[in-house]
């Protein structure tokens, strides 16, 4: 990792897969297990793929420590047809759902639900971007099918610094595309956790659900059987093909993991890491600025300016172009925010970090005023 010949990738997903694992998927791509067929060409009900949809779930059951009434389930449909599977599988119980909104990814979740039942937000649209109202001052309603909330916004560079508090006791619901095995989690105090698997844990193509079984058997009559978490969950993830070659590579990172000291370890470089760049922003003179609350800045995508507080596009330009050319990739912020962005998933090193700080500190001895 971090060498002269690799592409340092900040981006925020797809994102990095682990070298070793792309050279484990290399060496058996034309023939998996000495049979002379790529695992894209298997059938999804072979015995080699049924091995490995079991192991990529034994997995996640390890790693996150899942209990027993807990199910797992592989989809497709991106994040956004998540979006619209939790509702359509949850809100019937009361046809209301409690929705936090903290960024661009649970106010796209909110207009998938409204397409279902009645939303309620927990607390008003934000004055500021890069914040999370008190969580004594949210608005729950005790009648709620669910309570959902996005534990780390990409966009935004905002993170639940904890579990949010849920004073009905109603099913917790969370996305963690972006924070699943950043950080050990207690599955216990979730209905549903889920995901899609292209930024920690895989390629694009798959997503995870995690789900309390008492969760499942409510979905609405006109939820489709591909996104019925119920139907999902009777044929083990293989009601139609799945995405067969997705969920072996992600089978691969989840073994990565296991052996790179697990989600603790996982957990541990994911501190060093975020506190090493938002240290070089904090001692910058203001040159690099950080526009998140500091309470619930993300370990995981951190935006930052360049060239002062509101940042200068020109500096900005000249900074991806400098940057670039050290193979330092995908560093532009969200079309919707600006600036730069810097995804540090489990993929990313803390020597990909070094090299970026290291740059960071010559631009700013070339630039500053």
């Amino acid at each position: 990792m971090g060498n002269s010949n690799t592409a340092l990738n900040f981006g925020a997903g797809p994102a990095k897969l682990p070298r070793e694992v792309l050279q484990e998927v290399q060496a058996e791509l034309l023939s998996y297990q000495d049979s002379g067929m790529s695992i894209m060409e298997m059938s999804h009900r072979s015995a080699e793929y049924s091995k490995i949809n079991k192991d990529a779930q034994q997995s996640i059951r390890e790693l996150l420590k899942v209990p027993d009434n807990y199910r797992i389930l592989f989809m497709q449909g991106g994040g956004v047809g998540a979006f619209a599977a939790v509702a359509m599988n949850l809100i019937n119980r009361t046809g209301t759902a409690d929705y936090a909104v903290t960024g661009t990814w649970s106010a796209s979740a909110v207009k998938e639900a409204q397409k279902y039942g009645k939303v309620n937000l927990v607390f008003p649209k934000a004055d500021k971007p890069g914040s999370i109202p008190d969580q004594s001052t949210w608005n729950c309603d005790p009648n709620a099918s669910y309570l959902y909330y996005c534990d780390n916004e990409t966009v935004d560079g905002v993170e639940f610094p904890e579990i949010p508090s849920n004073p009905f006791n109603v099913p917790l619901v969370a996305d963690m595309s972006s924070s699943i095995m950043t950080k050990r989690v207690d599955v216990s105090k979730f209905g549903v956790i889920f995901g899609g698997a292209q930024k920690n844990i895989g390629p694009a193509g798959v997503v995870f659900v995690i789900i309390r079984e008492d969760l499942l058997g409510k979905p609405m009559d006109i939820c489709p059987s591909v996104m019925n978490f119920t139907h999902i969950d009777k044929c083990n993830s293989v009601h139609n093909t799945p995405a067969t070659l997705s969920v072996y590579i992600m089978e691969k990172v989840l073994r990565w993991i296991t052996a790179n000291g697990g989600v603790e370890g996982m957990e541990k470089q994911s501190f060093a890491k975020s506190d090493l760049l938002y240290k070089t922003i904090a001692n910058s003179n203001q040159f690099y600025s950080s526009p998140i609350d500091e309470n619930v800045r993300s370990r995981i995508n951190i935006p930052f300016r360049v060239g002062g507080v509101n940042g200068n596009e020109e500096l900005e330009a000249l900074f991806l172009e400098k940057a670039e050319k050290l193979k330092m990739y995908q560093l532009k912020g969200h079309r919707s925010v600006g600036g730069m962005r810097a995804s540090l998933y489990n993929a990313v090193s803390i020597e990909d970090v070094n090299s970026l700080v290291k740059f960071m500190l010559e631009f700013q001895k070339l630039h500053a005023v």
